[in-house]
């Protein structure tokens, strides 16, 4: 049962079960999923969700969900969140290089959505606001309560928005949750040694284009463009469609003038003049792309009484739009696992649901992790190794069957299975060295001439190919086993 105080300071204070800050994507699934298990128990739970600003977000990310992250959203019985906010059924992707697309399907009936962000967390709020057992409070948390002595999170001081209102008003819980995204303002404190700091991989550049027609309806598209990261589009409303340009650090002067000299000549010409006018009509906003893996929570080196989740924890490359799923899979689990927990105070009852949660969580999170970086270094490729391992998983996915269907329904997060990830990748790389042998390629008819004809390779290239077969291969080797290693060390 709550409480409410005044102190002579005029703090007032009010208990709950557990305080969630921020009522993004994560904190607002598990607000309304808390609710779902909280008529289940002797006494109701008391969930303050607290958010800086109830009005509709504005970003580039975040506008397209998988259909493992539909399936979650079912489970969670928000699916009805995606309705009636303009949300477009995705059923695939189309990649493009040199101007020729690859269709890469979704497996079986399977179907995601992509949607205005802000439109979508109006839903997710409205359906936490309507829940019973949850408060939802507009107010900017600016610290974490410690207890001086066991340094065990007690709650948040927070500010509530509007005229008059108590600073630094206490919200005491049980259990705090910090959900407050990829720029968490308590990510450190709350992981200590454990943490370790987000990774910059680039930034995303973002417009919105009116009335385009992308090469595959209802697809998402990735243009692959030289001497830049990779561009995604996909329509997020009936007359809306996102482009991100992948900009890799450090920034240019003008985002701008890069965009229309080098990467829209390489886009497809039907978004050209969409582009145009959306460069003159308003700015290119930006957003860091950030690899942040896991670290178990729970332990001796974390604090007591709060846990991180969504982006405020876990982060990968957007490239594959999968850190909604991952996020809407982890609060599943994470409700299923607080179902059964009697005391939210009993601190050694929610480490052992800490512990389980992170292993449990990995065979879905842990795949869309690693796939979103290693298919950012393979589609963004500089490198001449990684150039030829991407030609290769185009060849691979023009074979066709389960060459196609396996990686895309471990991208879809309908699969979930780094091994499965780990066995495609590496049958890439070694279908790369097969093409590097026995494929044509383009070259000049004769030294010094600008003609170009399609030539296999001869017998007295071998020596050199093999060389650089073993290149290709380390090459992969380095971009894929150090992300497995993040995901699979247990300390």
């Amino acid at each position: 049962m709550a409480e409410s105080s005044s102190s002579s300071s005029n703090m007032w204070s009010t208990t709950y079960d557990i305080v969630i800050v921020g009522a993004g994507v994560a904190g607002s699934a598990l607000a309304h999923a808390l609710d779902t298990i909280s008529s289940k128990r002797k006494h109701p739970l008391r969930v303050c969700l607290l958010e800086r600003s109830l009005a509709e977000p504005d970003r580039i990310v975040g506008e397209l969900l998988q259909p493992g992250g539909m399936a979650a959203l079912k489970d969670l019985g928000l699916e009805e969140c995606t309705e009636g906010i303009d949300a477009i059924p995705v059923h695939g992707y189309a990649v493009i290089l040199n101007g020729k697309p690859v269709h890469i399907p979704y497996p079986g009936n399977a179907e995601g959505r992509s949607f205005h962000h802000g439109r979508f967390i109006q839903a997710l709020r409205k359906k936490a606001m309507a829940a019973a057992c949850v408060e939802v409070i507009e107010a900017s948390v600016s610290e974490l309560i410690e207890c001086p002595v066991t340094g065990r999170v007690l709650g948040v001081r927070a500010t509530r928005k509007g005229d008059g209102a108590v600073e630094k008003e206490a919200f005491f819980a049980d259990l705090t949750v910090v959900a407050d995204g990829c720029f968490s303002n308590f990510r450190t404190t709350v992981m200590g040694t454990t943490g370790v700091k987000p990774a910059l991989r680039s930034y995303f550049a973002g417009a919105i284009l009116e009335d385009v027609e992308l090469p595959i309806k209802n697809c998402g598209t990735v243009c692959l463009v030289k001497g830049h990261g990779p561009v995604l589009m996909y329509q997020i409303g009936e007359h809306d469609t996102r482009i991100l340009l992948d900009i890799k650090p450090p920034l240019p002067a003008d985002i701008k003038e890069v965009v229309l000299n080098d990467i829209l000549p390489q886009l497809p010409s039907s978004t050209h003049l969409a582009l145009h006018r959306a460069l003159e009509k308003d700015r290119l906003r930006r957003m860091p792309n950030s690899f942040l893996p896991p670290a178990e929570q729970g332990g001796q080196s974390t604090k007591e009484g709060v846990l991180l989740l969504g982006d405020a924890w876990n982060m990968r490359h957007p490239l594959t739009g999968g850190g909604m799923t991952v996020a809407f899979g982890d609060v599943v689990l994470l409700r299923n696992l607080l179902s059964k927990v009697g005391d939210f105070e009993d601190w050694k009852a929610i480490s052992k649901v800490l512990h389980k949660w992170h292993w449990r969580r990995k065979p879905l999170a842990a795949t869309i992790n690693i796939l979103s970086v290693a298919l950012y270094d393979l589609f963004g490729a500089d490198d001449e190794n990684l150039e030829v391992l991407r030609t290769g998983c185009f060849k691979y996915f023009e074979l066709g069957g389960d060459c196609i269907n396996g990686p895309v329904s471990l991208l879809a997060g309908v699969a979930d299975s780094p091994f499965l990830l780990f066995r495609h990748f590496f049958a890439v790389a070694f279908y790369s060295i097969w093409v590097l042998f026995t494929h044509p390629r383009l070259r000049p008819v004769s030294e010094g001439s600008e003609k170009l004809v399609l030539v296999r390779p001869s017998v007295a290239e071998y020596p050199a190919l093999v060389a650089k077969s073993f290149a290709c291969f380390y090459t992969a080797c380095i971009v894929f086993l150090p992300l497995m290693w993040t995901e699979i060390r247990w300390w």
